[in-house]
C-alpha cells in the first residue's frame, strides 16, 4: 500500500513538475521583491527588477544576485582610513575651515559656484585647493607622452589606478619604465580593475620580478558570476612623487592613442585628460590609498614622502569630486547636478554613456527652458549598441526643453567634461549615467580657471564641427520600431 502511494506521489510530481517550477519562481520572485522594495532604491531601478522577477522570475532573480546588491547601503566597502568618529569629525572641520578661506579670497573665480565648493567639502571633506598647474591633455597622442616623461623623472614613488589595462604597444613602454624605476629604488604600486583588464601572467610576473607591487582591485574569478562586476574601479588615477597627477577619461590601451594601430581600424578615438601639479595631487593620493589599503591591506606609513609640499608657483583652483560604493552619497551626480542647476550663461556637456536619472534629466531640462544654452555631445558610433539606445530615448524631450544635441561623427567621443559660465570645469573618469553615478569607483577633476576652460570650449567647438547636430522634427520622424527599441533599452536602463 505504501508503494502505492509513493507511486502515485511520484507520478503525480513528474506530472505537475513543470506547474510546480513556476509557482516555485513566482513565490521566489514574491520574496524578493519585498527585499528589493525594502531597499529604498531609486524608484525606475526597483520597477526594473520588479519587472524582471515576474516576466522572467529565475533568470531575474539571477541577474538581481550578480548584479543587483546594494553595496553602497551594506557597506562592503569600507574605508580604513579615519575610522574613528571623533578623528574624522575633527579632519572634516579642518577642511571645512581651509575651504572657506580660500572662497573668500577667490569669490570672483568661483563665480556663482560657492555652493557647488561647499557640497563638495561637507559632502566629501576634500578642500578647494589654490597652489596648482593643471594642463588640458587632448586624446592619447598628448596624454602617454606626458605621463611617460613625468614617470621618468620620478625619484620616491609612482602609484597607478586604473580601469583598463591592456596588453600592447602603449603597456609595453610603460612597463619598460616601470622596471627600469623600480630596479632604481622607486616605489611603484599598481592597482588595476580585475574585470575591465586584460593582463597575462607573462606580463604581471614580469612587472612583480622587478619589484613592483600589482594588485587586481577585487579579483574576479568567475566573471559571469560575480556581483562584484557590478561595481568597478573605473577610475583613472597616475601620481608621481606626490607632486604630479593625471586623471580623465584616457585609459591604458593602444586603442586610446590614434598613432597606434589597433583592431579598431580607422576609427578615430576622441577623449581628454588632466595633467595637475601641485596640491590637488594630494587629494589623489588620499583616493589612491583608500582604495590600495582595501585590496591589498598593506600598513604603510603615511609620512614617508608621500605627501610632499608642493613648492612650486601654481594659481588654479581646484576640487575633486570622488563616489564609490563605500560613498554615503551619489557626491558625482551631485556636482553635476548643481554645475548645471547652477549655470546662467551656458553648459556644454560631453559624455560617451548617457543615461541620466531624474534629477539629471530635470536640470538639464529647467536650464534650457530657463535660456541658458545647454549642449550636449554624444557619440554618432557607440561600443554599445543597448546603452545607445537607451540613451537615443531621452533626446526628445530634451530637444523639445531646447537642449542642443550633437552627434560626433569623426570616431568615438569617449571625453568626460562639463564646462560651465566662463570659469568652471569638469574633467574625470564619470559618466553622465546611472552607474557612474550609484555603481562605479569614480573620480573628477573640479577646476576654477579661465585658462583651462577656454581650453576645454575651444574642444568642444572643435568637437561641434565634427558633429551633426540632430534636428527635432526629423528625431521624431523615426520609425517605430527603432523608437520601441529605444523605449525598450530605457525600461532596462538602470541596470546597464
Amino acid at each position: 500500500m505504501q508503494i502505492t502511494l509513493f507511486l502515485l506521489n511520484t507520478s503525480w510530481l513528474v506530472q505537475n513538475i513543470t506547474t510546480i517550477i513556476i509557482i516555485a519562481g513566482y513565490l521566489l520572485s514574491i520574496f524578493m521583491a519585498l527585499i528589493v522594495i525594502s531597499e529604498n532604491r531609486n524608484p525606475s531601478k526597483t520597477l526594473a527588477y520588479l519587472l524582471m522577477f515576474f516576466a522572467l522570475p529565475y533568470l531575474g532573480i539571477l541577474v538581481y544576485l550578480v548584479f543587483g546588491e546594494n553595496y553602497r547601503k551594506k557597506k562592503i566597502y569600507k574605508k580604513k582610513w579615519l575610522t574613528d568618529q571623533q578623528n574624522a569629525e575633527r579632519f572634516g572641520n579642518y577642511m571645512v575651515r581651509l575651504s572657506e578661506e580660500v572662497l573668500a579670497t577667490h569669490m570672483d573665480t568661483i563665480e556663482g559656484n560657492a555652493q557647488l565648493v561647499r557640497l563638495l567639502v561637507n559632502d566629501s571633506k576634500l578642500p578647494i585647493s589654490v597652489n596648482n598647474k593643471v594642463k588640458v591633455l587632448q586624446n592619447g597622442e598628448q596624454k602617454f607622452p606626458a605621463v611617460f616623461a613625468a614617470l621618468e623623472k620620478a625619484k620616491h614613488h609612482i602609484h597607478i589606478e586604473y580601469y583598463i589595462f591592456e596588453e600592447g604597444q602603449i603597456a609595453d613602454q610603460l612597463k619598460d619604465i616601470l622596471v627600469r624605476k623600480s630596479r632604481e629604488g622607486v616605489e611603484v604600486r599598481i592597482m588595476y580593475d580585475d574585470f575591465g583588464s586584460d593582463l597575462g601572467k607573462t606580463y604581471l610576473n614580469g612587472l612583480k620580478e622587478a619589484g613592483v607591487q600589482i594588485f587586481p582591485f577585487f579579483k574576479v574569478y568567475f566573471h559571469l558570476l560575480a556581483n562584484r562586476n557590478n561595481y568597478r574601479d573605473h577610475r583613472k588615477i597616475i601620481i608621481v612623487d606626490g607632486i604630479v597627477g593625471f586623471t580623465g577619461g584616457i585609459n591604458i590601451a593602444d586603442k586610446y592613442d590614434n598613432r597606434v594601430p589597433t583592431k579598431r581600424g580607422n576609427m578615430f578615438w576622441r577623449d581628454t585628460h588632466l595633467q595637475i601639479e601641485g596640491d590637488a595631487v594630494k587629494l589623489f593620493q588620499y583616493l589612491f590609498f583608500l582604495n590600495w589599503n582595501f585590496c591589498c591591506d598593506e600598513d604603510i606609513d603615511l609620512s614617508k614622502g608621500y605627501f610632499p609640499e608642493y613648492k612650486g608657483d601654481g594659481n588654479q583652483l581646484m576640487q575633486v569630486a570622488y563616489s564609490g560604493p563605500d560613498s554615503d552619497r551619489a557626491s558625482i551626480m551631485l556636482s553635476y547636478f548643481a554645475a548645471i542647476n547652477n549655470s546662467r550663461d551656458y553648459v556644454y556637456i560631453t559624455t560617451p554613456y548617457f543615461i541620466p536619472n531624474d534629477s539629471i534629466l530635470d536640470a538639464l531640462k529647467k536650464a534650457a527652458l530657463s535660456k541658458v544654452d545647454v549642449r550636449l555631445i554624444v557619440p554618432g558610433v557607440s561600443d554599445s549598441r543597448l546603452v545607445n539606445a537607451a540613451a537615443m530615448s531621452y533626446y526628445e524631450e530634451l530637444l523639445e526643453a531646447g537642449v542642443k544635441i550633437y552627434l560626433y561623427k569623426k570616431g568615438f567621443s569617449h571625453s568626460k567634461t562639463v564646462i560651465a559660465d566662463h570659469s568652471l570645469s569638469m574633467v574625470g573618469t564619470a559618466n553622465m549615467d546611472i552607474r557612474s553615478f550609484d555603481l562605479n569607483f569614480e573620480v573628477n577633476a573640479v577646476v576654477f580657471d579661465a585658462a583651462i576652460h577656454k581650453d576645454l570650449k575651444d574642444a568642444f567647438m572643435n568637437d561641434i564641427n565634427d558633429s551633426v547636430e540632430i534636428n527635432l522634427e526629423v528625431w521624431k520622424n523615426r520609425p517605430k520600431l527603432t523608437k520601441m527599441f529605444e523605449s525598450s533599452c530605457r525600461l532596462l536602463s538602470a541596470l546597464m
